[in-house]
């Protein structure tokens, strides 16, 4: 029946084995577990838990990134992550009721730092906790992608010191709907056709694809003037998102060409969308890692969507097997009977 067909086709993913693998790779997870493992009572934070300026070059260093030319670099790199290992439980922060040092001397630090529940899941727990963790994470990067824009945000604080958000033009609902709704469009590109983790099968997505999918109407012919500017809006704020999303190994990102930025901002770019297959790489290239796939599934799932993956049928009877593999796409279809053939004999077959 129609009713019963999956929201989406299914996807093929490595193991959670290989999957947790990835995860403690991802290059942000990796440096908020070594800073993690760094931290102690000494480590001085401030009021929201967040590293004080005068522990980021430490904390940088721990991370390798002491490179002079991008000292600042790195201290923001080291302060991420640090936030990325308070958010997932992997450092706990504690309020201190005094906050003196010995001398008795307010040091302007309020908490007290110790190793949080989930540090010890890396190295004794399963696949599975290692991945819940990796999740957490992608919860923190998600919310970083779908904040104000820095340059925003300075200019909306107060003289009273707090920020006026309704002068930043900012819908934090629509922000995470459109960014929500880009990496499901991309999610969708990556399996309609069978493709899935590993395969090939799927390249890279231009980003003005992706702007555009959000934003040209399915029945609009040729795409108007303000249309072509509101994806080419779009497509700048997305660049940024997925740079801040890469890290966290949800994608693999080719940036938009610098030279374009600075076209656009000297006028010199013109309201046409990108038709060269040269022209479409300078305006950024993307495509969702396996990793990628399982969080953008995980994310689906908790939202109610029915996102099904290859092997979910495996423990089912024929009957189940024949009248699910009927709606897949070739590929997932072939990969599904196969791993329902290999747990059963041939005569149970």
């Amino acid at each position: 029946m129609t009713g019963d067909r999956p929201t989406v086709p299914p996807v093929r993913l490595p193991s959670d084995a290989e999957l947790a693998r990835d995860a403690l790779a991802a290059p942000l997870l990796a440096r908020a577990v070594r800073l993690a493992r760094w931290a102690g009572p000494g480590t001085r934070v401030g009021a929201g838990g967040e590293l004080v300026d005068e522990q980021l070059p430490e904390a940088a260093k721990v991370l390798g990134l002491v490179d002079e030319e991008s000292r600042e670099d790195g201290e923001a790199y080291a302060s991420e992550a640090w936030r990325v290992a308070v958010d997932t439980g992997l450092v706990t922060v504690e309020d201190d009721e005094d906050g003196d040092t010995e001398d008795g001397a307010d040091d302007g630090t309020t908490g007290r730092v110790t190793a949080g529940e989930q540090l010890a899941l890396l190295t004794s727990g399963s696949p599975q906790d290692i991945l819940g963790i990796w999740l957490d994470a992608l919860d923190v990067v998600f919310a970083d992608a779908t904040a104000p824009v820095l340059d925003d945000l300075a200019a909306a604080i107060g003289e009273d010191g707090e920020i006026d958000f309704e002068s930043l033009d900012w819908d934090p609902e629509s922000e995470a709907e459109f960014l929500e709704g880009v990496l499901g469009n991309l999610y969708l590109l990556t399996v309609a056709d069978g493709g899935g983790a590993g395969d090939g099968a799927s390249g890279p997505v231009p980003l003005p694809v992706l702007a555009a999918s959000m934003i040209v109407p399915d029945d609009m012919g040729e795409p108007t003037d303000d249309v072509l500017e509101q994806v080419s809006e779009a497509m700048m704020r997305l660049d940024d998102q997925f740079r801040l999303l890469e890290p966290v190994g949800l994608v693999s990102y080719v940036p938009v060409d610098e030279a374009l930025m600075e076209e656009d901002a000297g006028g010199a770019a013109d309201a046409t969308l990108p038709v060269g297959e040269e022209d479409v790489a300078r305006y950024g290239m993307v495509r969702l890692t396996p990793l990628g796939l399982y969080g953008i599934r995980s994310r689906m799932l908790e939202a109610g969507v029915d996102a099904p993956a290859v092997g979910d049928l495996a423990a089912k009877d024929a009957h189940a097997l024949l009248d699910g593999v009927a709606h897949f796409p070739e590929l997932s279809a072939r990969a599904e009977t196969e791993q329902w053939l290999a747990r059963r004999a041939p005569a149970d077959a």
